[in-house]
């Protein structure tokens, strides 16, 4: 089928490459001209392991093709996507407003049947409203549909997700176009799951709010196992191994991040009261996680008194690995504590250095190497688990710093492993490892 997608971030970009390589003919449509001119060389906007590989490809063999011009790629489309951002307002609520603009686009250039299929997480009701106000500015008598599919994409293995995922869910009030958004996703060969749109809507929403309490809750277990004496990790697999709980997203760590849990599970705090409905238990959630983000900077002041003077090897800055996305990272908070309290801060990330820059305080020196980042700090902060982190060796990393001292948010290492190291080492829920 011939499918237009508006947006070319991770879920638009992802979603037309992984579009035109299930044999669509694909245009994407981005509004910067510099961005379009590299996507059509093959060259990936975002860092997402294997995307650019299918880009080149499917660019190669004719199904996929990008532009500025609404009109060039909505021309003969039977199904428009609209994936462009809803980032955050101050108060929590979705900002629109490029959906909107998505939409009255639409109105003014399609001339025949179309589905428009709405891939951005949008509050519910959304999707009604884009129904309203495309008919409201059709040009001529044409009609068309309106689907909210939601993505459960993860950053880092997005490409992987698309063609693997656990479920396609199809929200529509047509059968004609149900019909067709389905055509379109048979050949993933995932399970498809059809209801109303305003459900479809809910569904991407409880998802990410479910996620995102599962960590906040094993995050509190964690800090109860630090002063209990027991381990999060024994506890989190014996929790997993209940089949009703499932073992996913029960790692102890310093909070979640990047660019769904934060602006969904605020976005679904404003969403239940715009219907007064007080959502006490996600507002604790994400109370929880933004307490979470300040642990190794609380861990580091109480092992060293102060932490004015100190140096201090900032390791992984993206929010996950895998990603170069710095939205919402912990190491935003953690560099701005630091700096704040007096520290300095060398940080290194494998990927995310380029994007880091926009984002971290001046301050903070971005080091171009593991090796350039530990030598001489006095502590190492543990923010992101890249494998390089992962499998650093703890003899080299001893005798790059001034005191061995590791706080790790990740959890990286066993604590055994640790301590025949000769580290002092502080991780998350589990006992502090001291040399000798």
């Amino acid at each position: 089928m011939r499918i237009a997608i508006v947006g070319t971030g991770y879920v638009g970009l992802v979603t037309g490459v992984c579009l035109s390589e299930a044999g669509h003919e694909v245009t994407c449509i981005d509004v910067d001209p510099s961005k379009v001119e590299k996507m059509k060389a093959g060259i990936s906007p975002i860092y997402e392991p294997g995307l650019e590989e299918l880009m080149k490809k499917n660019i190669e063999e004719g199904r996929l093709f990008f532009t500025t011009a609404h009109e060039e790629g909505f021309l003969n489309a039977e199904a428009i996507y609209i994936a462009v951002g809803t980032p955050p307002r101050a108060d929590g609520t979705a900002n629109l407003t490029y959906v909107e603009e998505v939409a009255r686009s639409i109105a003014q250039h399609i001339r025949s049947y179309v589905v428009v299929v709405t891939k951005s997480t949008v509050p519910v009701g959304t999707n009604r409203r884009i129904k309203e106000m495309i008919a409201q500015g059709l040009k001529g008598r044409v009609s068309f549909d309106v689907v909210s599919n939601p993505e459960f994409l993860r950053e880092g293995t997005a490409v992987h997700d698309a063609f693997k995922g656990d479920r396609i869910v199809i929200g529509s009030d047509s059968k004609r176009a149900a019909a067709l958004i389905e055509e379109i996703n048979a050949p993933f060969g995932i399970p498809i799951y059809h209801t109303d749109i305003s459900s479809a809507e809910m569904i991407k929403y409880a998802s990410n709010a479910f996620l995102a309490t599962k960590i906040s809750f094993i995050n509190e277990i964690s800090a109860l196992c630090e002063k209990l004496g027991a381990n999060v990790e024994d506890v989190a697999q014996g929790m997993g191994m209940d089949q009703r709980i499932g073992g996913q997203f029960l790692r102890a760590g310093i909070g979640y991040g990047g660019s769904c849990f934060p602006k969904d599970t605020k976005a679904l705090v404003q969403i239940a009261g715009n219907v007064e409905h007080e959502f006490d238990l996600l507002k604790s959630v994400i109370q929880v996680n933004n307490k979470q983000q300040r642990l190794l900077v609380d861990k580091a002041r109480s092992r060293f008194g102060a932490l004015e003077g100190k140096t201090v090897a900032l390791l992984g800055l993206a929010f996950k690995p895998h990603t170069d996305d710095m939205r919402e990272s912990a190491s935003i908070v953690i560099s701005e504590q630091l700096l704040a309290e007096g520290a300095m801060v060398k940080a290194y990330d494998p990927i995310a250095g380029a994007s880091a820059k926009q984002l971290l305080p001046g301050a903070v020196e971005l080091a171009t190497s593991l090796e350039e980042a530990l030598n001489g700090a006095d502590c190492v902060f543990i923010v992101t688990d890249w494998p390089e982190f992962k499998q650093m060796e703890l003899d080299r990393v001893r005798t790059l710093l001034k005191q061995p001292v590791i706080f790790d948010g990740r959890n990286c290492f066993s604590l055994d492993h640790a301590a025949q190291h000769g580290v002092e080492y502080h991780s998350i829920g589990r006992a502090s490892v001291y040399p000798g």
